[in-house]
């Protein structure tokens, strides 16, 4: 029998699959995962269901954002309608933090840390490395194994020139955040003396705003400026903010100075990063600069399977062939998809999925994907040999004069940008190797930057095919 604290877990963990899965984008999937990092307990007082944080700006700011869609999704799970979602200061909020600030103390007193110099895994202030981003647990395959290759490169010998720094850019859900704690996890691992410091732009932002605010620069230069792995998320957040950039690059040039390996992640390449300065923006270019693209269907199949590893219940191949030739758009896409059928199952352990029950269970991605992919690269084709006065035949040959490589190129970068399918599966469609489109496609982005005319022909073509330019040229 279930004890009382048991159905609260069970209903806490059943709600925020259920609000997980009502999220319309992995952007708003990736925010909710950093955000839902800092709370720190939840329980049930009465009708009022409460979420412990460590001090009250968090509280007034989670609030805002999920008092109302959690509550809908603690009563989906069994909550009784009256519930009502606080985020509150609580004591074992606190005593919590004070536990892993303890841990971390005693820690830095085993490894005989020099008491000016801090040295531990994580800063207490940021989210902790997901114990399930490691190498072992990331799954290979083309559209991925440049920036796998390097990353171990890295993990193996942090702070070399060559691959210092380490950008990584993709769209949300790609893996980029499990590679680039992965390095951090190996670095760790090897030598347990190096301190590695995992944390979001946003969190970044936000401690060096409370710095400011308790006059106490020195002790936040002095913390981030002593580490030997810097690992930055989402990188485009700082755009804009003009005197957090001064503090950063004075950060960056100190760590980059004293040998120490700095790896960030972005969904855009460092040049598109918009209100940036110029100098960052050069320094990220001067290490190495990795897209990860969408997985191919046999990735993604991989994926899936091995996210279903430790999964209680047998999933038939069917499914995963389901999902996996349906859900393309991310990775974390893809385990939402998983996670629902796993509920269906938990929810009805006699009758057996199928791929008719999956179609209408997860009716609503595959909905949501075909609007993200609603355009073949065929259409793309055909609309950019009208704007060319080229035939279809010509795309696909293999003549290279003037103007149809550009046409070729145009159309292997608008295949890239709006199908979401990766460089390997548009170079098949363009009869072509993997380096043909990847070239292609890098050459019409540098062009657009200095050629006005081929830049107003591709938005031209782009909304011709009913998209938005901003799509391109984010």
């Amino acid at each position: 029998m279930q004890t009382e604290t048991t159905l609260r877990a069970d209903l806490w963990t059943l709600a925020v699959a259920l609000y997980k899965m009502s999220l319309r984008s992995a952007e708003d999937i990736s925010r909710w995962d950093r955000h839902a990092a800092a709370f720190a307990s939840h329980e049930l007082e009465g009708d009022k269901f409460v979420i412990g944080v460590t001090d009250q700006y968090a509280a007034d700011y989670y609030a805002s954002l999920y008092a109302e869609p959690l509550r809908s999704a603690l009563i989906q799970a069994g909550a009784q309608p009256e519930v009502k979602v606080v985020f509150r200061v609580t004591e074992k909020a606190k005593e919590l933090e004070r536990e892993k600030q303890e841990k971390e103390r005693e820690a830095r007193k085993t490894q005989h840390e020099d008491v000016h110099v801090v040295r531990r895994p994580a800063f207490a202030s940021t989210v902790p490395l997901n114990p399930n981003y490691t190498f072992d647990n990331f799954v290979k395959g083309p559209s991925n194994s440049f920036a796998y290759a390097i990353a171990t490169a890295i993990a193996k010998e942090p702070g070399g020139n060559t691959n210092n720094p380490f950008f990584i850019w993709g769209g949300a859900g790609l893996g980029k955040t499990h590679l680039m704690q992965a390095i951090g996890h190996h670095v760790m691992q090897r030598d347990p003396s190096k301190s590695v410091c995992y944390i979001t732009s946003e969190t970044f932002l936000n401690e060096y705003i409370n710095a400011l605010s308790n006059r106490d620069m020195e002790s936040f230069r002095k913390r981030y400026r002593n580490i030997d792995l810097l690992l930055l998320d989402d990188v485009q957040f700082i755009g804009g903010k003009e005197q957090f950039q001064e503090e950063f690059f004075n950060t960056y040039s100190n760590l980059m100075t004293y040998g120490r390996q700095v790896i960030m992640t972005c969904d855009v390449p460092p040049k598109r990063l918009s209100n940036l300065e110029e100098r960052l923006i050069t320094r990220f270019q001067q290490g190495i600069v990795i897209e990860i693209e969408s997985p191919s269907y046999e990735t993604r199949l991989a994926i899936l399977k091995s996210k279903a590893k430790n999964c209680r219940h047998r999933i038939p191949e069917e499914i995963f062939t389901f999902i996996s030739e349906n859900i393309k758009s991310s990775v974390r896409a893809m385990e939402g998809a998983l996670n629902l059928i796993v509920r269906f199952i938990d929810a009805n352990p006699g009758m057996e999925i199928n791929q008719q029950i999956a179609r209408v269970l997860l009716k609503e991605h595959i909905e949501e994907e075909v609007v993200i992919k609603r355009l073949s690269i065929d259409e793309i084709v055909k609309a950019v040999c009208s704007t060319y006065d080229v035939t279809y035949a010509d795309m696909l040959s293999n003549n290279r004069t003037q103007p149809l490589a550009t046409a070729r190129q145009v159309a292997m970068f608008l295949a890239r940008k709006l199908t979401g399918n990766s460089t390997p599966t548009v170079a098949n469609e363009f009869k072509r190797n993997h380096t043909t489109v990847l070239h292609g496609t890098q050459t019409i982005q540098k062009r657009i930057d200095v050629e006005p005319e081929l830049k107003k022909t591709i938005e031209q073509i782009t909304e011709q095919l009913g998209r938005k330019p901003s799509e391109l040229f984010y």
